[in-house]
């Protein structure tokens, strides 16, 4: 399946969301006016109502990428990019050096496990895997991995992220799962919407601002999401960032996002990209 941008991704819903909002009217002169309805209405109401911001880029500075990593996770962290790669016998974590391109492996899934979403929660890594139900669970001290646990999860795991306390899970559907890191658990859920549709196939996360920035599997399109409400408050569209030049058979999708809080820097690539872009937005 492939997506275009994200507003063709809902057109075939806007004649049906014209009829629940005409409804909606309907059912609000028939039962009094707003403030008589519940907090949690009202609530949903804005949200639905709220309109996302588009984004356009700039490409800021391109660096070299590993077209052998098929990047799944990626994070800014104590000067470095950390990565973590899919595909079956090859997937690792690993650093990279910004200017060089190169890579520094520091832990190998065993080869019946396929890489996905990592973060960093105070000195512990967590990595997913895509079907194996397992994230696994490493310290880190002085620069190194050490494998401490692992946890057991239902269903698939694409992307993970922090905001420093709580871990969020991307499965490739419209939800993400806020998890209690000491114990994996599920605290809360989120449904994503985009003008109160929800929005399918999240993968890589990052926590940039308060806010979740989410790749959306087969699509050039990085939405921005309240945690707080699941709402879309942005767009951001890349189609066009990987040159055509550098586009071979074995390129794949966009995938990774990293934010280096510090120097306020984006950066984004893609799986077995021949390139890491550093980028601004800019609104249109």
């Amino acid at each position: 399946m492939l997506f275009v941008t994200l507003q063709a991704m809902f057109i075939r819903e806007t004649m049906k969301r014209l009829i629940i909002l005409l409804l909606a009217v309907v059912v609000s002169a028939a039962c009094g006016n707003s403030a008589t309805r519940s907090p949690k209405a009202a609530t949903a109401t804005r949200a639905a109502a709220t309109t996302p911001k588009n984004y356009t880029y700039r490409v800021k500075a391109a660096y070299p990428h590993a077209t052998t990593s098929y990047t799944q996770g990626l994070f800014w962290h104590d000067g470095a990019l950390w990565e973590g790669t899919g595909q079956y016998g090859s997937s690792v974590v690993q650093t990279l050096d910004l200017e060089t391109g190169r890579t520094h492996v520091l832990a190998e899934l065993p080869r019946g496990e396929f890489g996905e979403g990592i973060a960093l929660v105070g000195d512990e890594l967590f990595q997913l895997t895509w079907q194996s139900n397992t994230a696994h669970v490493y310290r880190l001290r002085e620069g190194r991995l050490t494998k401490i646990r692992d946890y057991r999860y239902a269903g698939e795991g694409w992307g993970l992220t922090t905001d420093g306390e709580k871990l969020y899970f991307s499965d490739g559907s419209a939800d993400l799962q806020v998890l209690d890191p000491a114990t994996f658990r599920r605290e809360r859920r989120i449904t994503v919407t985009y003008e109160g549709t929800p929005v399918r196939f999240l993968n890589e996360l990052e926590w940039i601002d308060g806010r979740i920035w989410a790749n959306v599997y087969t699509t050039d399109q990085i939405v921005i999401i309240d945690p707080a409400t699941g709402v879309v408050e942005g767009i951001v569209d890349l189609t066009g960032i990987l040159p055509a030049e550098e586009i071979t058979t074995t390129t794949d999708v966009l995938n990774g996002i990293a934010w280096d809080p510090d120097a306020r820097r984006l950066f984004v690539t893609g799986k077995n990209w021949s390139k890491l872009f550093e980028i601004e937005l800019i609104e249109q």
